[in-house]
């Protein structure tokens, strides 16, 4: 996303751009994301891989188009080439974008990194089997806008994939007080509760934009493994998929 997108949030371009190249250090800032990776991935496979009747050994999204709005230092954009996808990736920060080419580069992956936004893909009328905004949502200055240009980003019958938080007490104590000012996994600041999605508004943003829910979970932190899972608990970080119409 550009400077120009009503999207884009100025305050958190500056926030996220003091990451520099610190996003592909798993005991950095980015630590959570790191961690999370995996499952979001795997739930994504089997989704696409389930929805567009594939198999979902080897290369499972191969052949499909990949979209990764906001995606910061590569972390996703990567997993999904590695899983066959043809992958253009999105981010309104530099420094962001210029470590993820140098990682996607060092890691030999082929990944359409752009400085651009959901708003200039659309008004050019570009079309994704799959279209990914993983932690992104609660970042944006319009939610409500922004998930409808998101999803008119999924081709008829392709997916539109979602990870955000919710905005509940257990929140603000877990990922606000938890997560910044005791564990330290991110920088003070990095969330502001009051911008977190429920459930219940997310999905009538996705229903209104024409992709209407077909998969959610929610995913939790087990602590005695130091990894995250799926689970029936959205109360705090949960993920959504809808279908394209």
């Amino acid at each position: 996303m550009t400077r120009a997108s009503g999207s884009v949030d100025q305050a958190e371009v500056a926030r996220f751009g003091q990451f520099g190249g610190h996003w592909w250090d798993k005991n950095g800032p980015m630590r959570a994301l790191h961690r999370m990776n995996p499952v979001r991935v795997a739930w994504i496979r089997a989704r696409a891989a389930s929805h567009f009747e594939l198999s979902n050994k080897g290369l499972p999204l191969s052949g499909l188009r990949a979209l990764d709005i906001g995606c910061g230092g590569g972390l996703l954009a990567e997993s999904l080439a590695r899983l066959g996808a043809d992958v253009t990736a999105i981010d309104p920060t530099d420094s962001a974008l210029e470590a993820a080419r140098d990682h996607a580069a060092q890691s030999g992956l082929i990944i359409d990194y752009r400085s651009t936004t959901a708003e200039a893909l659309a008004a050019d009328r570009a079309q994704f089997d799959i279209v990914c905004a993983m932690e992104v949502i609660e970042h944006v200055i319009d939610p409500r806008s922004f998930v409808a240009t998101a999803c008119s980003l999924a081709r008829p019958g392709g997916l539109f994939f979602s990870a955000t938080l919710n905005r509940t007490l257990k929140s603000f104590g877990l990922a606000i007080l938890g997560a910044e000012y005791v564990l330290r996994w991110v920088p003070a600041g990095t969330h502001q509760w009051e911008k977190f999605v429920t459930p219940d508004e997310l999905e009538d943003a996705m229903e209104n934009a024409g992709a209407p829910v077909v998969d959610r979970t929610g995913v939790v932190y087990t602590p005695i493994l130091d990894a995250w899972r799926l689970s029936p608990d959205m109360g705090v970080n949960y993920m959504m998929a809808g279908a394209r119409e």
